[in-house]
């Protein structure tokens, strides 16, 4: 005689496929794709505000979770609110599984913001920017143009600088959408003469052919030392468009510990190699109270750029970005939004399904 088995009620069956279904997204975003959002123009125009992708986790190798006490589907609070979604209890050395590839050079990604130290590592807010110089690279910025190991880096073919643009009478929202220049990608000076504008070489080049356009100036910083620019930019005189040469720390990388080298290199030993009692003081590096002499990375660095070089907080400011902070490679659009229309135009239909370069 068979025994009857008990029917599951709505609410248990209704509850079972919940819990697979958090299950299964919080599989998916951690080993495989993560979605992401563009939310400011440091990427324009390669990535614009609006822009929904997905991060492949698999190119670079997933990271395993350094803070595993977390809710799932969530990153630093929970949904609408302020409460901490997270406890670091329980920190877990890094790892990550083998990928497709390594981190190179001129790939756009995503990582955890290093400087933000009030979250653990794997919860620090996700940023996108170009790996412009990869672990072992010299990195220079001249007069607005970037070169790496002494050669012209290869430029997006959307990349923006800022430029001033003369104007010979005021010019409205839809004269600068006739150049595909959005609202926030300009700004008029305050004497009425024209206009800052954020855009592309080509944009720019169509906008001078304008009769309204006296001229257009791409604004290069000349200033000799800037106290915002990474690491000491008022003592090296660099700025966000004269900066190196710099060379991006590789593992193994070893090198001597002169006041030079403590001032370019001493916060990212001190914030990202993992030492327990380590400082810098007077030029000169100490760990575990001892004056050394030399210092060997224990992991690979990367110098991160935005594609709208005057409008973009990056590695020019902030620093090296450590290979334990690399979340994922981004991959391809799924959707775009465009803030300034209104119903089905807001749709930015040519950019869906396009894969990111």
């Amino acid at each position: 005689m068979s025994k009857s088995t008990k029917k599951k009620s709505a609410a248990r069956e209704w509850g079972d496929a919940l819990i697979f279904a958090v299950v299964a997204a919080s599989l998916i975003r951690w080993l495989l794709l993560e979605p992401f959002t563009i939310p400011t123009a440091s990427m324009e125009k390669s990535l614009l505000v609006g822009d929904f992708l997905f991060v492949s986790k698999m190119h670079y190798g997933t990271r395993f979770p350094m803070t595993p006490l977390q809710v799932p589907l969530t990153h630093q609070k929970i949904w609408g609110t302020e409460i901490p979604s997270y406890s670091d209890a329980i920190q877990l050395p890094y790892y990550r599984l083998p990928g497709f590839s390594d981190v190179e050079r001129n790939d756009v990604v995503v990582f955890n913001y290093p400087t933000e130290f009030q979250y653990p590592t794997d919860l620090k807010t996700n940023y996108i920017k170009r790996a412009v110089g990869i672990s072992g690279d010299v990195v220079q910025v001249k007069s607005g143009d970037l070169f790496v190991n002494d050669q012209a880096a290869e430029k997006p073919s959307e990349m923006q600088y800022s430029y001033d643009v003369i104007t010979n009478r005021p010019l409205t929202t839809d004269f600068f959408k006739d150049y595909e220049i959005n609202p926030d990608s300009y700004i008029p000076f305050s004497d009425g003469s024209g206009y800052l504008v954020f855009g592309t070489e080509q944009m720019i080049n169509r906008l001078e052919s304008s009769p309204v356009v006296s001229s257009a100036t791409k604004r290069i910083e000349k200033a000799k030392g800037d106290s915002l620019i990474f690491p000491d930019g008022l003592a090296l005189g660099w700025n966000r468009d004269n900066f190196g040469p710099l060379q991006v720390p590789a593992k193994d990388w070893t090198i001597p510990m002169t006041a030079d080298n403590v001032m370019r290199y001493a916060s990212t030993i001190v914030n990202y190699e993992g030492l327990e009692n380590v400082e810098a003081k007077d030029g000169q590096l100490f760990i575990d109270g001892q004056k050394v002499d030399s210092y060997t990375f224990k992991q690979n660095y990367y110098f991160m750029m935005g594609d709208n070089r005057h409008d973009s907080l990056d590695s020019r400011y902030w620093g090296f970005v450590p290979e334990d902070h690399i979340v994922g490679k981004a991959w391809f659009l799924w959707l775009s939004l465009d803030k300034h229309e209104s119903m089905f135009s807001k749709i930015r239909w040519s950019r869906i399904f396009n894969g990111i370069n």
